[in-house]
């Protein structure tokens, strides 16, 4: 043991941990001693490697076992490398704490970093004093956006909590779906061949950028028809019974109406004036709430 020690690399102990766990063929016995060969220090290998992949030694044990049944090992460790890969292209950025507080409008907070940081939006970096790991730059620029127009820091981190926990449901609900109906053949009561955890790999590369894509294409439908249907509201608001207001006939330039009936026909003229006219009061109604809007705050300053 002190020899497979040596050239393995582990300590006694930690062999002697792992053939406590399963996880060492036993060694051969002549006479009195123990011998230890290649396959041990294979072995012994294969799991400093899968370690240092991330996978626990409860984990390793299941897998190092399908490998034994000659299942292979190349597949399942495909697959699950697959799973566990980045699902999105963005790269990671960097940020110092005063150029992160420059693009909040100058004032530090220490609540609203914090904050931050427990979102994930932000990673202090351990050798670097006041440098933070920017996993999603695009977040990061959401929420400067969202604060140079008025928003609260306190609100985007609200909604931002919000939001996850509605996405993570998508996601769950997504996962339940592609398992029903494209990975239940490959989960029975015994772990996938190799062929089969290749093969399975594909079809999650294949799949994975499908679950962006319907979201994306459905928050632009869902934006698109609401969004108009929100601002409708506001603008009517004010209105007793929008669909009940007061006509009155107003006299127009007989060239303009010309104008407009050879444009979209004498029928579609008195729907043709009525839009462009909501269309310059909702312009109107627009501009003058951009002006009212406040100037932006700095990082997480509170009234």
């Amino acid at each position: 043991m002190e020899d497979l020690a040596h050239h393995s690399g582990a300590t006694v102990r930690t062999i002697r941990a792992y053939q406590d766990r399963g996880l060492l063929p036993k060694p051969e016995r002549r006479g009195r001693s123990n011998v230890y060969g290649s396959v041990h220090l294979t072995r012994l290998r294969q799991i400093a490697d899968l370690l240092e992949r991330g996978y626990t030694l409860a984990s390793i044990r299941e897998l190092l076992e399908a490998w034994d049944a000659g299942r292979g090992l190349g597949g399942l460790l495909g697959l699950v490398a697959e799973v566990q890969g980045p699902w999105s292209n963005e790269e990671a950025g960097r940020i110092t704490r005063e150029e992160l507080v420059e693009r909040f409008g100058g004032a530090a907070d220490t609540t609203a970093i914090a904050e931050a940081v427990e979102l994930g939006v932000l990673e202090p970096v351990a050798d670097g004093e006041g440098e933070f790991v920017v996993p999603s730059p695009q977040e990061l620029s959401v929420a400067v956006e969202l604060h140079a127009a008025g928003v609260p820091m306190a609100a985007i981190s609200a909604h931002l909590r919000e939001l996850r926990i509605q996405v993570e449901h998508l996601a769950v609900r997504f996962l339940e779906f592609t398992t029903e109906h494209v990975f239940a053949r490959y989960l029975g009561d015994r772990p996938p061949t190799d062929a089969d955890a290749i093969e399975a790999a594909e079809l999650v590369r294949r799949l994975r950028p499908l679950a962006q894509q319907t979201v994306d294409a459905e928050l632009a439908r869902a934006m698109g028809a609401l969004s108009t249907r929100h601002l409708r509201h506001h603008l009517t608001s004010g209105l007793a019974n929008p669909l009940e207001q007061e006509t009155r006939p107003v006299a127009l330039p007989t060239r303009t109406i010309r104008a407009v009936e050879r444009l979209v026909g004498a029928e579609g003229t008195p729907a043709f004036i009525t839009a462009a006219t909501e269309r310059e009061l909702s312009t109107r109604t627009l501009d003058a709430l951009a002006a009212r809007t406040p100037m932006s705050k700095g990082f997480g300053q509170s009234d």
